[in-house]
């Protein structure tokens, strides 16, 4: 990542790389900025693998901070900012980060909830005895807080910060005073939904970074006069896709902090924004904005709507705007298949040339093209593996290949149709909810005995979150009281938007049985069911 950033700065110097506020950065002035993060990070202790923890909305810093990363060959990781404090706690727990770039307009106190909560969990650290720091970190985290104007803000460090040379050095090397670091190393962890209960922070490697970014590009007709509108949350990878897409192909990246659909039609306005990522209730909220025609949306392609919104923007007629979506999740840079990948049987499309998808049994066998199985992949966009989990990777990763923990076939043309998650997912807009993280905070309140959560359709966002509740005996708890006990504990969005009591959950065997408990409260709309 950092070859291709000092790509642009030598072929590309003046062209437009980054707008955000007042700021607005060409490839040059955005590589000296890198390169002073770098060297700042770098006397801050960060050493190649450390985990730099973004604690942040949408913003330029956000780019610098992994293309800094990506220099020293430490590792990216911008964590979801709608988190409570108890989740936010977690990954600052987890991650064991070098260094912490945190926000406070809006999040602030959340983030020093959050900070006071994983500061007393982890506590002092551990000696051995010689006096030196045990544990994979010399030392609590440096935190800095971007937004702060003072002496102790971001700005301020990198005013302060030694300018390595970076870029093209006396002898013409790229990267000069910079370690050497291999295309195979991490620079990017995301964190995933919460499968197994909590969430894992997936290491992603600067091939799959690159290589993703490339056949994104070219499927979406990305070139260097693109001009993409960040406006989805960073933290989720179907938005890092086409930013880093537009960062390979050396286009321009606007950052907003978060949706607001008067700024989103602004921007689109003023800067003429070429794409977005935009779901279907902000297209209505900007038709509504945009009802007197005050502003100019037509440089936007994107798909088409409803016939107000198809009348505003530009339809996108690359590969991508003709035939969406794939199959894909974090662990392997967004998609593994495509639909814009010539035609298919397969309801999710087909492979690029640098991924293998395959349909495994149960004994990790390969079964034959129509046969239903769990999808497994491998190839450059794969990820090297969770951070801290040798366990869940040890699960993951059998036989070679990423096992994605979905089910699956391969049609007789060789695309795929994918058929749903091995355990249930509900997914309300772009988001995934793992019914095992809800379920286990509702058990943590005191009046509850045992919980399940199915999803219930919802036309607006796909789906609904419902909990289904048996509580303790004598013990009394209402709707709004379960409800704001998840709300308090989980980002709010995954909180149910229901609450049923019954005297007992039904079940087959051990497990519950979630089929009986759709049948009885309207459950159904799981992705890939068509039920």
């Amino acid at each position: 990542m950092g070859d291709v950033l000092e790509g642009h700065r030598r072929n590309r110097p003046g062209a437009l790389a980054a707008v955000c506020g007042d700021m607005r950065l060409d490839y040059q002035a955005l590589g000296e900025r890198v390169d002073r993060l770098a060297a700042a990070l770098s006397s801050l202790g960060t050493r190649p693998g450390d985990r730099v923890l973004w604690l942040g909305q949408n913003c330029h810093r956000l780019m610098e901070g992994l293309l800094a990363c990506a220099k020293i060959g430490a590792v990216f990781s911008p964590a979801n900012w709608r988190q409570s404090a108890a989740e936010l706690a977690f990954v600052i727990e987890d991650a064991e980060p070098s260094v912490v770039i945190w926000q406070q307009a809006e999040i602030g106190e959340t983030v020093a909830e959050a900070r006071a909560l994983a500061e007393k969990a982890v506590g002092s650290p551990a000696q051995d005895g010689n006096g030196a720091l045990e544990g994979s970190r010399a030392q609590a985290p440096r935190w800095i807080c971007h937004d702060d104007d003072g002496p102790d803000g971001y700005e301020a460090l990198l005013s302060g910060a030694g300018q390595n040379t970076g870029g093209i050095g006396d002898t013409g090397g790229i990267g000069d005073g910079f370690p050497d670091v291999a295309d195979s190393a991490a620079v990017l962890m995301m964190y995933t939904a919460a499968f197994t209960g909590t969430p894992n922070g997936a290491l992603l490697s600067h091939r799959a970074l690159v290589n993703q970014g490339a056949l994104v590009a070219q499927l979406q007709g990305i070139d260097p006069g693109y001009v993409y509108l960040n406006c989805g949350p960073l933290f989720h990878v179907a938005t890092f896709m086409t930013t880093l897409a537009t960062l390979v192909a050396g286009g321009t990246n606007v950052f907003t902090p978060r949706v607001d659909a008067d700024e989103l039609c602004r921007l689109v306005h003023e800067e003429r924004c070429t794409g977005a990522f935009v779901m279907g209730p902000t297209m209505d909220q900007m038709v509504e904005a945009n009802a007197d025609g005050r502003y100019d949306l037509s440089s936007l392609r994107t798909f088409a709507g409803k016939p107000a919104w198809t009348s505003m923007i530009t339809v996108d007629d690359s590969p991508w705007g003709r035939h969406p979506g794939g199959y894909g999740q974090t662990e392997v840079m967004g998609l593994a298949t495509f639909g814009a990948l010539g035609p298919a049987k397969g309801s999710h499309g087909r492979p690029p040339p640098n991924l293998q998808i395959a349909i495994l049994g149960p004994g990790c066998e390969e079964v034959a093209p129509g046969e239903t199985g769990e999808i497994a992949v491998r190839g450059s966009t794969v990820m090297n593996g969770y951070h801290n989990r040798p366990e869940v990777n040890a699960e993951r990763q059998r036989g070679g290949w990423h096992h994605t923990g979905d089910l699956g076939r391969i049609e007789d043309d060789g695309s795929l149709t994918f058929i749903g998650p091995k355990t249930r997912i509900v997914k309300s807009a772009a988001e995934n909810i793992y019914p095992v993280e809800v379920e286990a905070c509702l058990k943590t309140h005191p009046a509850v005995a045992d919980a399940a959560v199915i999803g219930v359709p919802d036309r607006t966002w796909g789906q609904n979150v419902k909990a289904i509740v048996v509580l303790k005996d004598g013990a009394t708890a209402s709707e709004s009281e379960l409800i704001e006990h998840c709300r308090e504990n989980i980002a709010s969005y995954k909180k149910p938007k229901s609450v049923e009591l019954v005297e007992e959950l039904p079940r087959k065997g051990f497990a519950v049985d979630y089929d009986a408990l759709d049948e009885r409260f309207g459950g159904g709309g799981y992705p890939g069911t068509g039920s």
